[in-house]
């Protein structure tokens, strides 16, 4: 399911950027048959006993990995040679002072047309880890993605020995139906989107799927060494229960952030966020089965219920054992295995790796995080509850793409495309975890409505699930931003007591996290990234294509230069405003 929503992210350029190496990259968005041989574009592969054709960047999939150190800048020339709209968004990079370049549609671009092109400067500050890229347009991301591994710098090296090798470990689904088609299918009867009929592990389902055994991804490893497995989950809207048999991983870092080394039998890892773990390869030589596989919380909703795996094999001679070790996983609606995982993470926080949580708070905010059901077209029958059609909302309001970009709009002051009354608050309070809710709540507002927040602002969000149509959790990503996550719980968020428990010592710093069903979580951060900033809810195994969402905005840009028409705008014509900021920003 996708649902959008605006979110802090600011409008205060006051600093020339610092010189920073440039990198340039050439992303060519085109369709290929999908095959299980990708040397040349045009060949057809296969995926569970049948070809189909992909979106796929430079001709791979998973996409490119990008390869940067801390610091550097990027720029990217996008070519579309698709037969859809298409953006490529850089997860959790926060873009200083470059909103233009982000890339969900509608929020800071418009979509780039089929044949068109579009350049973008991705400019990494902060981030030190493994983030990744992807379409943020219609559900292209099911195939169009790719990781990005940030070096430290060379003077700095890792806050942990120096692995052995690296690589990264793309989670993600497959579906034989195109994925266009599936996107169509439940946009029209406003139901669930059809299932996936596989889970991958860089890009190939494993042995337990028909015609997949062959391709199976294989880690070679020798014995005796560490290994850096940066994780990602880019399936669409389920977090993943990941374990290898016989292994325990040690956390270092999330989201492009060292954490305190835990060690666990498992990861829970929801979609949109990066893990990266160490792999001790003590054990026996063998075959050992890595496995992935859904955890899933809503009662009565249909969820895939298989298991993807791929295998570390060690080298040398051996007998190995017939079939794999198979890791045990926690059940598919583990909620405690979920939560715990999560709640065990912690920051670094030490002297080379120090925290700066927000204290004083000058800016509280409260959103409930919803799944909701609209009113059926006359004359149409949906497949939602009650014969309605499924959505979303954050407090209440479920967002409504514009007809241009909510950044261009803003910069050039155009009227119309977007208002600013979303509400810090939920309008209506009830309870919101209860087992029984009055249908009447279940139908949101809808509108493209903003929160304007000024620069600097110290901000607390507290993000409170309800249980309307289906409890579930919720996974959230905040763009331009990463957050401290200081707290969560189950039922409704308590004001007076909950604050009380809340971890300002080393909390995780990351910009996705999962608003655990019935529950809610609390972030810190500080508004100090000048854009306009998107919030994704992801609210897992429920589905909508309408968004919800609130976007933030500051007071504190110059005043508009000229305005352009819609037709204009259409076309992702933002290199135009681009070149505008850059001449402000060198005077």
């Amino acid at each position: 399911m996708i649902m959008k929503v605006f979110c802090p992210a600011l409008l205060l350029f006051i600093a020339v950027l610092p010189c920073r190496a440039l990198i340039n990259y050439t992303f060519i968005v085109r369709e290929h048959e999908a095959a299980a041989y990708v040397e040349v574009e045009e060949t057809p592969y296969t995926r569970l006993c049948s070809t189909k054709k992909i979106l796929t960047v430079n001709g791979q999939f998973p996409g490119p990995t990008l390869y940067v150190s801390k610091g550097e800048t990027l720029v990217v020339d996008v070519y579309n040679k698709g037969n859809y709209n298409i953006t490529i968004h850089w997860h959790g990079v926060n873009m200083p002072r470059n909103p233009w370049s982000d890339g969900p549609e509608y929020v800071t671009q418009c979509p780039i047309q089929p044949g068109g092109k579009f350049r973008q400067k991705i400019i990494f500050s902060v981030e030190e880890g493994t983030l990744w890229w992807h379409a943020h347009s219609d559900w292209s991301r099911a195939t169009v993605h790719g990781a990005i591994i940030i070096y430290p710098k060379k003077v700095t090296g890792y806050p942990f020995p120096k692995p052995h090798a690296e690589l990264p470990i793309l989670l993600g689904e497959w579906w034989k139906k195109d994925i266009m088609e599936v996107l169509l299918e439940f946009v029209q009867n406003g139901g669930a989107p059809q299932i996936s009929d596989a889970f991958t592990i860089n890009g190939q389902p494993g042995d337990l799927y028909p015609c997949s055994k062959s391709e199976t991804f294989k880690l070679l490893v020798d014995y005796g060494k560490t290994y850096l497995l940066r994780i990602i989950n880019v399936d669409m809207q389920n977090i993943l229960f990941f374990s290898i048999a016989k292994h325990q991983v040690t956390i270092v870092g999330t989201d492009a952030s060292y954490s305190k080394p835990l060690a666990r039998d498992y990861i829970a890892i929801s979609p949109g966020q990066t893990i990266d773990v160490l792999l001790e390869t003590n054990q026996p030589p063998d075959h050992y089965y890595m496995a992935a596989r859904v955890y899933s919380s809503a009662e009565g909703v249909e969820y895939n219920n298989t298991t993807t795996t791929a295998i570390v094999q060690y080298n040398g001679n051996y007998t190995r054992s017939s079939p794999p070790f198979l890791p045990c996983l926690p059940d598919y609606n583990d909620t405690n295995a979920s939560v715990n995982f999560t709640g065990s993470l912690r920051s670094l926080a030490n002297k080379d790796y120090p925290v700066d949580v927000p204290t004083n708070i000058t800016t509280q905010l409260v959103f409930t995080v919803s799944v909701n059901t609209l009113p059926c077209s006359l004359n149409k029958t949906c497949e939602g509850p009650n014969g309605t059609r499924l959505s979303s909302s954050l407090n209440n309001i479920s967002f409504v793409n514009p007809k241009i970009d909510v950044l261009e709009a803003y910069y050039y002051q155009i009227n119309g495309v977007f208002g600013t009354r979303f509400p810090s608050f939920p309008p209506f309070v009830f309870n919101f975890t209860a087992d029984y809710l009055s249908l009447l709540l279940e139908l949101p507002n809808q509108g493209t409505e903003v929160k304007v927040l000024e620069y600097g602002s110290v901000m607390e969000l507290v993000l409170q699930g309800t249980n309307l149509v289906a409890g579930t959790d919720h996974p959230i990503h905040l763009h331009g931003h990463s957050f401290y996550v200081v707290g969560w719980g189950f039922g409704n968020f308590d004001k007076d007591k909950d604050p009380l428990g809340y971890n300002l010592v080393d909390p995780p710093l990351l910009n996705t996290i999962a608003v655990p069903k019935n529950g809610w979580t609390t972030i810190r951060f500080k508004a100090e990234n000048p854009g306009t900033g998107l919030v994704d809810a992801l609210p897992s195994r429920t589905s909508l294509y309408v968004g919800n969402g609130h976007g933030v905005h500051s007071e504190k840009w110059p005043n508009s230069k000229s305005t352009i028409t819609t037709a204009t705008s259409r076309h992702a014509s933002m290199l135009k405003p681009l070149s505008m900021l850059g001449e402000f920003l060198s005077n």
